[in-house]
């Protein structure tokens, strides 16, 4: 699978069906998950499902989505980041997960910054927004800290709650 971004201590790329048992890990992890809205990975035929039915589709459709995050000092994938298309919206989100262990150590950060510039320079976005539940205060963090600017508190995914909206267009970007 080729790299699309390598950083210091990273290599994100496409997820392939040999992630499904470290998509199961950090999917169905309940602190990874508490502030996403989405339910527990079940199982491992569901992690194998994400990655077919959701990841690949967006590969597929957009020519970009959700990428595994290998964490090069263990060669292990800790979680994901990247971009992904909204159509509800017709927006593309930057978001990110990682498994506890790898939290406040600046690999959000670090992926982001990158993931952005890609966002930019090689797929030619316009704009890139971040969602997030105001009580996530770490991801609120990220976000501002990437270049990304609070514009609304609005719904997201119909689940009642108001998130967090911040968007960089690329004339901010530098």
């Amino acid at each position: 699978m080729t790299t699309i971004i390598e950083t210091e201590r990273l290599i994100l790329r496409e997820f392939t069906l040999n992630d499904y048992k470290a998509v199961y890990e950090f999917g169905s992890n309940k602190e990874v998950q508490k502030y996403t809205g989405d339910t527990l990975i079940g199982s491992l035929e569901s992690a194998k499902e994400l990655i077919k039915n959701v990841w690949y589709a967006d590969y597929k459709k957009y020519g970009y989505g959700r990428w595994a995050v290998i964490y090069k000092p263990e060669n292990r994938v800790i979680g994901f980041a990247g971009l992904k298309y909204l159509p509800e919206f017709n927006k593309t989100d930057i978001g990110f997960r990682f498994l506890p262990a790898y939290w406040g150590k600046g690999i959000a950060t670090e992926a982001s910054v990158e993931i952005i510039k890609y966002g930019f320079e090689q797929l030619g976005l316009d704009t890139i927004i971040g969602i997030a539940m105001p009580e996530n205060v770490g991801s609120c963090k990220v976000l501002e800290k990437i270049g990304l600017a609070f514009y609304k508190i609005d719904e997201y995914d119909g689940d009642g709650g108001m998130y967090h909206w911040y968007k960089i267009e690329k004339s901010e970007y530098q």
